[in-house]
């Protein structure tokens, strides 16, 4: 294991731990975490060994969402400056950036099979940094995309308006006051999300969500966003403590039937929560098969 340091797309400067194999590789899995977290997690060193046994190395890094509140670091042309992220202050759309960064360095490693994996938040950076290429064009990037695995994909905005109820018109209307006022980097009130979050944040979650709204499960029968990934994809949720408005049963059989992917594997696993707390082995072995197969 050894850390190495990169640059974002917009010149972040970001870092990662990378399992490697005894012998050499080309494959590679790349692993972004979800909100406030990071990529030290139990989870990430029990999926790294599974994989290193096959021959495939693993890479977790810290995007500019790791974390509640952090300084990030940017360099352009020699120019250095700060500005406030992690998780409270993150536009989840800057991903991208991260993502694609993490992307070149392991191209510049050597790396030429690259299976994207995200949890949480993490799933949702990936589907719209996959979907960004190809509006884009960037085939010399997609050429090397050879799998996508998302863990507990989370349809945020409807979890949103879920959980908040009525009260969403009220944060939001606040949101946008002091949006007004320019204060959008001070924080919500407590009970308006699950984390400590910015004005900034949660108007991308609670108004500006449109380009992240691709997991309405209940409503976008088509799953638009999700049915344009064509290489082989993987999907897991738990069904304990789960962050998913249906049973994981339900929206398994509605993503299954939803997503036209033939190289598909969706399911769920019996007794994990959102974290895979103490089914992290269950879940590296069904990633293996999915990568092997």
């Amino acid at each position: 294991m050894r850390k190495v340091d990169f640059l974002a797309t917009d010149g972040v400067l970001l870092n990662g731990l990378l399992y490697e194999s005894n012998e050499k590789t080309q494959d590679v899995i790349l692993a972004v975490h979800g909100m406030a977290s990071n990529c030290f997690k139990k989870r990430d060193q029990i999926i790294a060994k599974k994989a290193n046994e096959v021959g495939i190395d693993y890479f977790g890094f810290n995007n500019r969402g790791s974390e509640l509140v952090k300084y990030i670091k940017k360099n352009i042309e020699g120019k250095k400056e700060e500005k406030l992220a992690g998780t409270s202050y993150e536009d989840v759309l800057e991903g991208y950036e991260d993502i694609v960064g993490a992307i070149l360095k392991l191209k510049e490693l050597g790396y030429q099979n690259i299976y994207l994996q995200g949890h949480s938040l993490g799933c949702t950076k990936i589907v719209y940094t996959y979907n960004e290429l190809k509006e884009e064009n960037e085939d010399d990037i997609l050429e090397n995309i050879k799998g996508i695995i998302l863990l507990s994909l989370i349809d945020l905005p409807n979890a949103l308006k879920f959980y908040l109820g009525e009260k969403l018109k009220e944060y939001l209307k606040l949101a946008e006051e002091k949006q007004e006022q320019g204060k959008q980097l001070e924080f919500m009130p407590k009970e308006a999300f699950i984390h400590p979050i910015s004005v900034k944040t949660f108007l991308r979650y609670a108004r500006d969500y449109q380009e992240i709204d691709f997991a309405n499960y209940g409503a976008d029968t088509e799953l638009t966003k999700l049915n344009q990934i064509t290489v082989p994809l993987f999907m897991r949720w738990g069904d304990d403590n789960e962050m998913i408005l249906q049973k994981a049963d339900e929206l398994v059989t509605i993503v299954n039937h939803n997503i036209l992917n033939p190289n598909k594997d969706i399911n769920y696993i019996e007794g994990a929560n959102h974290s895979y707390t103490g089914k992290e082995e269950i879940l590296a072995e069904q990633i293996m098969q999915f990568i092997k197969s």
